[in-house]
């Protein structure tokens, strides 16, 4: 499959002519990421992970789009686009389900605790087609599933280079790609990149950095 990276924590998968996008939030390419897509999945509801205003414009510019979310994503925007409602499906950890032509399992459940006075939101991991695995905004590492492809949240105000760089090790995953890099300047980019590149290969896991709308075969 062919997976473009945008800014931040957006990707796009496309594959024998189905289109799937993860997160297309307020830091992204939004509108772009989402053009000819048949399907969206939204890990939580965090605005750089969900753009509202461009989701819901695209539901209701395509009766094709069918977008999968947690529930309270989910009831938020058949509010929002109530012509799409029945193409907005609420997505629960530990099940599958097609998107795209794609096969989806979803893991995890809960956000990442950025501090104990902000509440936690749900959160749902990704593994599309057995390769491609989008945490969102966990380290929740899919069990008993190998995955090929990880995107890795390299920096948050939830972690530390400590647990990004544990995450890798333990996935495990052949390839690694970076996601959630949108608050990093170079300087900070390079140095957490390091990490996870020198310490990543000693489990097998090769990262390379992508830039944004930059696109690879997976």
């Amino acid at each position: 499959m062919k997976l473009t990276k945008y800014t931040h924590a957006c990707v796009r998968l496309e594959k024998d002519g189905g289109v799937l996008v993860i997160d297309p939030g307020t830091f992204s390419e939004s509108a772009e990421a989402l053009s000819g897509a048949q399907a969206v999945l939204v890990t939580h509801e965090h605005a750089d992970h969900l753009d509202s205003k461009a989701v819901v414009e695209a539901l209701q510019g395509s009766q094709h789009l069918e977008l999968h979310a947690p529930g309270g994503v989910a009831e938020q925007l058949r509010q929002e686009a109530p012509g799409a409602a029945e193409r907005i499906h609420t997505v629960e950890p530990g099940s599958t389900f097609q998107a795209a032509g794609f096969d989806v399992r979803s893991f995890g459940g809960q956000h990442a605790l950025i501090h104990p006075q902000i509440p936690l939101v749900a959160n749902i991991g990704f593994l599309v087609d057995q390769n491609v695995y989008h945490p969102g905004d966990s380290f929740i590492i899919p069990d008993a599933i190998t995955v090929q492809t990880l995107l890795v949240p390299l920096h948050a105000p939830w972690s530390k280079s400590a647990e990004v760089v544990d995450f890798v090790i333990g996935v495990r995953a052949p390839r690694a790609f970076q996601i959630h890099d949108g608050l990093l300047n170079d300087n900070g980019l390079g140095i957490v990149e390091g990490h996870v590149k020198r310490i990543g290969a000693k489990y097998g896991t090769e990262y390379r950095h992508l830039a944004p709308r930059e696109w690879v075969e997976v």
